[in-house]
């Protein structure tokens, strides 16, 4: 079965329901990762159906992420539609979020030379900078666009207010945001906001982190140096609450010859207003696995069992910022 295709947003590209997430496989914000994998991991892409590859300047503290992907598309640059992002960046060991004219216009500039390519199909503002109007950094991005940098215009991490502000200075192509079965806040103002509006939508978090992907043992620890362990979803009852909310998902799965990871995405790239759900992936197996869901069609009844198994889970404790 061919991988369905889908516009991303304004850009006139055509993309697979999946994009690879290449924030993993900077190895410097991550654990576990090197560079012979990562490579290996993009590279499966080409043979899965997946064309979209996402980044940004601050995937590594020296730019790892656009590194390899240079690497790992060398002579395949056209068979590939690569979003990056500016506005946040390392500095002394901490990310800055800097989305000044200047700031933005020079990033763009070394992110080109990492990606060893004269233009990127998207290039999102990676979050607003609060300390300064968010028109000042539209603005930049509609130059980039102008210079021929950039071909269409993408915003991260934003509420639906600061969507309005930027599309009314640069027309926005894409917005991204977290969005998964336990975090679906998008879906009462950002979503149809978008849908009037004709802008696509990118998620992250599909599988919240990893823990939706269904191999996460219960009685086991993140490790220390885990930044998950950071986040309400994984401490204590809540915890508990989610895994026994991915048994759900497995008892679901099985019988229909899916692993959890796969109903999951096949659900997040069929809802309403989304375009793409962003996948990490240190190895090409991961990935490989996860791309199955392009081609699953989820029947009736498998989607009333998850509206069952979400109903019985109830809210989940969120970040409701972008809301």
């Amino acid at each position: 079965m061919p991988v369905e295709s889908r516009k991303l947003g304004t850009s006139g590209c055509s993309v697979a329901p999946i994009a690879l997430g290449c924030y993993p496989i900077a190895g410097v914000t991550t654990l576990g990762a090197n560079e012979a994998d990562s490579i290996a991991t993009i590279q499966a892409c080409f043979d899965l159906g997946i064309n979209h590859l996402d980044t940004a300047y601050v995937y590594g503290e020296h730019g790892e992420s656009e590194n390899l992907i240079r690497q790992a598309i060398a002579g395949r640059r056209d068979e590939v539609v690569i979003a990056t992002k500016g506005g946040i960046h390392f500095e002394s060991g901490s990310m800055v979020n800097d989305a000044r004219p200047e700031t933005l216009l020079r990033e763009c500039d070394e992110s080109l030379q990492r990606l060893g390519t004269d233009r990127v199909e998207l290039y999102y503002l990676h979050s607003p900078d609060r300390e300064r109007p968010i028109e000042e950094s539209a603005a930049a991005i509609a130059k980039l666009i102008e210079q021929g940098k950039v071909l269409s215009a993408g915003l991260s991490n934003a509420t639906p207010e600061e969507m309005e502000a930027f599309h009314a200075v640069c027309p926005l192509s894409m917005v991204q945001l977290p969005y998964n079965m336990l975090q679906r806040g998008i879906e009462q103002r950002t979503v149809p906001w978008c849908q009037e509006n004709g802008i696509g939508i990118a998620v992250y978090w599909a599988l919240m982190k990893g823990l939706l992907a269904g191999k996460l043992p219960r009685d086991g620890q993140l490790a220390e140096g885990d930044s998950r362990r950071k986040y309400p979803m994984f401490q204590g009852e809540e915890y508990r609450k989610n895994l026994d909310f991915v048994d759900r998902l497995r008892e679901i799965a099985e019988p229909v010859g899916l692993s959890v990871a796969q109903l999951v995405v096949a659900w997040t790239i069929r809802q309403p207003g989304i375009t793409v759900a962003l996948c990490g992936a240190k190895r090409a197996y991961q990935i490989t696995e996860t791309a199955v869901a392009q081609q699953v069609e989820l029947t009736p009844e498998v989607l009333q069992a998850i509206d069952d198994a979400l109903a019985e889970r109830g809210e989940a404790l969120t970040n409701r910022q972008f809301e």
